[in-house]
């Protein structure tokens, strides 16, 4: 049973088609397999309330998945193969539970909100949905500096602000606004403009402004550990390569609609990591 749930987490990962997934392949498998079970929980979560047709159906279905939690930490038995799994994993490495619960919080406000006042809210949102998420897989990928909580934080906001930026489009189809209401304020943005999918000089100026504090994050997480840590947490490495190589391809791109990067590309940044990672290093003077 517990192959089954090990290979139910590992094809739905593979096909989200998520950045995350060329990162996970350099990781041994029981490694591996651990942050499938992550991976699949947080996707299944983020469906349960991007599906419902109503925030009260979303708690509903989000309430099921904290019922869940007590098949991973408590008695309960599992009654769903991602459990299963995550709870094999919670067991071999230090997965907390508030960080499990802090995604699933995250996934609510996507159902009951669609408008964030300032910064400080959106990194709040930002921290559930996303850092919470690396604290979680730091623990699976082992660490022994504290300040890797650091660059775990601030390495998830960098990616989730990357995401909001790729996805602005999308998400104001569905009413929604991540960018905070107080940078439109500054920049001058009226809210129609974003909804509409109008592109003013503003809305580009305010976009850019969004990418250099994404920008800034991923320098601030990368400036918290020392190349030996940096070895050691690679498959986060990974994925912030991959993330930092779609900021610059959005601002390239003038952050247009559907801005992906290809397979092959993702493969070769992460090849590029792992190498890097995996060769010797000079001795000091």
């Amino acid at each position: 049973m517990l192959q089954n749930a090990a290979d139910y987490c590992r094809k739905l990962t593979k096909r989200s088609r998520s950045n995350f997934y060329y990162a996970f392949l350099f990781l041994p498998r029981e490694r591996r397999e651990a942050l499938y079970a992550v991976y699949a929980f947080c996707r299944l979560v983020d469906d349960a309330a991007d599906d419902a047709r109503s925030p009260e159906e979303a708690r509903t279905n989000l309430a099921r998945w904290r019922g869940e939690l007590e098949a991973v930490y408590g008695d309960a038995s599992p009654t769903h193969e991602v459990t299963t799994q995550l709870r094999d994993a919670a067991k071999r490495f230090a997965i907390r539970r508030a960080d499990l619960e802090a995604v699933i919080e995250g996934c609510e406000w996507d159902a009951t909100r669609t408008r964030y006042a300032t910064w400080d809210d959106l990194r709040a949102y930002c921290y559930r949905v996303a850092s919470a998420v690396g604290l979680m897989c730091i623990e699976i990928f082992g660490y022994q500096s504290p300040r890797a909580r650091e660059y775990a934080i601030d390495l998830g906001l960098a990616l989730q602000l990357t995401n909001i930026l790729r996805d602005v489009a999308e998400d104001a189809g569905r009413g929604r606004l991540y960018l905070p209401l107080e940078d439109l304020a500054a920049f001058g943005v009226d809210e129609a403009d974003l909804l509409a999918g109008r592109r003013t000089p503003a809305c580009d100026r305010l976009l850019r402004f969004e990418a250099q504090r994404a920008r800034g994050l991923y320098l601030q997480a990368r400036a918290a550990i020392g190349e030996e840590e940096k070895a050691r947490l690679v498959v986060a490495e990974i994925m912030g390569d991959i993330y930092y190589h779609l900021l610059c391809d959005l601002e390239e791109k003038n952050f247009s609609a559907g801005t992906v990067l290809p397979p092959i590309e993702k493969i070769a940044i992460a090849l590029k990591r792992y190498l890097k990672a995996r060769l010797p290093r000079p001795l000091p003077a």
